[in-house]
């Protein structure tokens, strides 16, 4: 029997169940027909073959009044097959629609996928007429259940952030607290034990690598690998099944709202850049067969092929209202509907390309920027991508925070013992005020990172001078060659005490000038715990072992080192000097000796103009002031703070360091040196005077807090 067909709305696109049946609505500028496939429960076979009836500002739109949620359905798309004019309709290939809210099953690699014919002698200009439903995922007609409470979400200012990359399957899947079933799900991230976890590090912004539906490549599947990190995405509205432990959508939500009861935020990591088809020789999964011409940025004097700006194949339209309305429909949707508090945009200069150079002014950035919820949650960007001038840090609107990687390089390089570096360090470990400072831009707009889930841990940072990226079975050609790491005698493990009490130093000296530079730090997963990849610096494809984390071997100097960044963490939420919402400017403070930040020698007193420029000079310190005046947090309660001293050495050998003289601080006390497995126990802090000398050992950093109580500074009278 016929189902029941009405005209049904072009809005809202996706499907959309109304309580009294579905609206399915499809955009397409260039099809000359559409049919909605129905599915049975498990998705195996056909049920029904529905033609969209109606045909509405470009959008195919019907309602169907006895189509329930959990109906399984996909779609099929009709007209030319013209690669040439930008054309690649193929109706024997089922497509997901862009706007599905929940998917069943995985993308499987079958030649079948292929809108031509693999091996052909024409390639991608033949036509494969074999149909390929069954190794597509259906799309799942959902209605997600209204939450539980009421909902408020933690309010988190930027200068207080403390972010922690992770990998939803990565982060649990070896946890022996939580229950095998929801290892590596949502709802794994969820359990208590992590939370406890994040809460002990001081974080509370969790980003989470890619979660949308992702194509493991045929050169993958091949070698019995899979797309790990996920940056292969081809629908952005619905969870990849991947990480759910059943087929509740909301167990996102779930999982988003057990964090903000811990104060923490979630901000999603999306790719907007480019889809998991690849270039003209890759499969029809959704996009190329509902529209190719419409959602990819096509060469001008050939539409057979794709522009690439990414250096994955191809590239979306972001220039193209009704693709730009997409991703915004989609960011919207994971803030209202999903509640997350921000996004990080893989290669964001090609979203702001308009059309092919970078601008402030693009589409998607003006966007963005006027958008009445978007332009209140975090927004990060990567700022560059492949293309011709694709490197744009710094270059991004106020509002948007940007990854940092010349500050990454500046504290790899200045801590591998590398030369002439005194200045470029000095301003990222302040936020890099010659980057960012402009047009309003604070120290927020710099995320601090020197580990990221692409590259070497922490642990491999100190212990490999070479990638080892055999695993990937590429040959060890994949993966970057600039690591501007130091193995600290050895290369990889090590049986050398020296060797590696000098690792574990190493590691402290960059966790300390991390999680106390200005700007916004970020942790990557594991690195506390001293996750190793095994020399191998591009584990985009090891879903295994080489990329999860593993609680259970920790060493006693793991746990040492653990205590360590808690430690530090704590010290820079406890004290507001170590994240400012302004630069520095060394300026004066108040009528005395004091400064936001004094640079200071080793032989005593400020660092002279002449001594920033020194090839040799690898060892300088600074004073904080610690008053800030009239500045207040957002809750009113005043910013003033402490004074300290910081001292770093990425000397191989000792050096004397005379502290600074009685005008800034008659008393010093020693809260960490990195020399040390630990910070120091309240009662055995080491006290120095005013012009001591300072025993600042080789490759170490040293932090001291004025010893002298602070007096409060009394509130103006009216």
């Amino acid at each position: 029997m016929a189902m029941k067909l009405w005209p049904g709305r072009p809005y809202p696109l996706g499907a959309t169940w109304t309580g009294n049946g579905t609206n399915f609505a499809l955009f397409s500028a260039n099809a000359e027909a559409v049919e909605l496939c129905l599915f049975d429960s498990e998705g195996k076979q056909e049920t029904a073959r529905i033609p969209l009836p109606e045909y509405t500002d470009q959008v195919w739109h019907g309602f169907l009044p006895e189509v329930t949620p959990g109906q399984l359905y996909g779609y099929r798309v009709h007209g030319p097959y013209e690669p040439s004019a930008g054309h690649r309709f193929n109706p024997n290939k089922l497509l997901v629609d862009p706007y599905a809210k929940a998917l069943s099953g995985d993308v499987v690699w079958h030649r079948n996928n292929y809108a031509f014919r693999l091996e052909h002698p024409r390639g991608d200009l033949s036509f494969n007429r074999q149909d390929n439903a069954r190794t597509m995922p259906k799309c799942v007609v959902v209605d997600i259940p209204a939450q539980r409470r009421p909902h408020t979400p933690p309010d988190v200012p930027w200068q207080d952030s403390l972010i922690y990359e992770t990998h939803v399957r990565g982060m649990t899947i070896r946890h022996p607290q939580i229950p095998l079933a929801t290892r590596g799900t949502f709802a794994g991230m969820g359990e208590p034990s992590v939370i406890a976890h994040l809460k002990s590090l001081g974080v509370n912004v969790v980003e989470v690598l890619p979660i949308h539906p992702c194509v493991d490549e045929q050169h993958l599947v091949e070698k019995g690998l899979t797309n790990y990190w996920g940056y292969s995405s081809y629908s952005y509205f619905a969870p990849s099944p991947r990480y759910l432990s059943g087929p509740n959508v909301a167990e996102f939500r779930t999982m988003v709202d057990l964090l903000h009861d811990a104060g923490i935020q979630v901000v999603m990591d999306v790719v907007f850049n480019h889809t998991g088809e690849g270039n003209h020789l890759g499969p029809t999964l959704s996009f190329r067969g509902i529209d190719n011409a419409s959602y990819y940025r096509l060469n001008r004097d050939d539409k057979r092929y794709y522009t690439d700006f990414t250096g994955c194949g191809n590239t979306l339209n972001i220039s193209h209202p009704r693709v730009l309305q997409m991703v915004m429909d989609s960011l919207r949707y994971w803030v209202e509907v999903m509640h997350v508090d921000g996004f990080r945009f893989d290669l964001t200069t090609t979203l702001a390309r308009a059309p092919d150079a970078f601008s402030q002014e693009s589409p998607f950035l003006a966007a963005v920027r006027q958008d009445p919820v978007l332009s209140r949650v975090k927004m990060i960007a990567e700022p560059w991508d492949l293309g011709p001038n694709g490197y744009q840090l710094g270059q991004f609107p106020s509002g948007w925070s940007e990854w940092n990687d010349v500050y990454r390089n500046k504290v790899r390089q200045f801590w591998r013992g590398d030369s002439g570096l005194m200045g470029d360090f000095a301003s990222s470990i302040t936020g890099s005020s010659a980057l960012f400072e402009r047009a309003g831009r604070r120290p927020r707009a710099t995320i601090n990172f020197v580990t990221a889930h692409d590259g070497f841990t922490l642990a491999d940072l100190v212990s490999y001078e070479r990638k080892h990226n055999e695993a990937n079975q590429e040959g060890n050609r994949d993966g970057s060659d600039y690591n501007l790491s130091w193995n600290c005698g050895a290369e990889g493990p090590s049986d050398d005490a020296a060797v590696a009490a000098m690792r574990m130093r190493q590691k402290r000296n960059v966790i300390v000038t991390l999680l106390l530079s200005q700007g916004v730090p970020m942790l990557t997963a594991g690195d506390e715990l001293g996750r190793t990849q095994k020399g191998n610096n591009n584990a985009y494809c090891q879903d295994n072992e080489i990329s999860w984390l593993d609680w259970s071997s920790m060493t006693a100097e793991d746990r040492d080192f653990l205590e360590f960044v808690r430690a530090v963490s704590r010290l820079r939420r406890e004290h507001p000097v170590f994240r400012r919402p302004r630069f520095f400017h060394g300026r004066q403070l108040g009528d005395g000796p004091l400064r936001d930040i004094t640079w200071l020698s080793p032989r005593g007193g400020q660092l002279a103009a002449e001594d920033w420029g020194l090839s040799y000079a690898r060892c300088l310190g600074f004073h904080l002031g610690g008053e800030v005046g009239e500045y207040f947090s957002r809750h009113g309660t005043s910013l003033d703070d402490d004074q300290f001293v910081v001292l770093m050495n990425a000397h191989y050998g000792a050096v004397p360091f005379r502290l600074p003289g009685e005008e800034l601080g008659k008393r010093w006390r020693t809260l960490f040196d990195t020399s040390e497995a630990l910070p120091y126990a309240e009662a055995e802090q080491p006290i120095y005077r005013a012009d001591d000398i300072y025993p600042l050992q080789g490759r170490t950093l040293a932090v001291l807090i004025h010893a002298d109580p602070r007096v409060p500074t009394a509130p103006k009278e009216d």
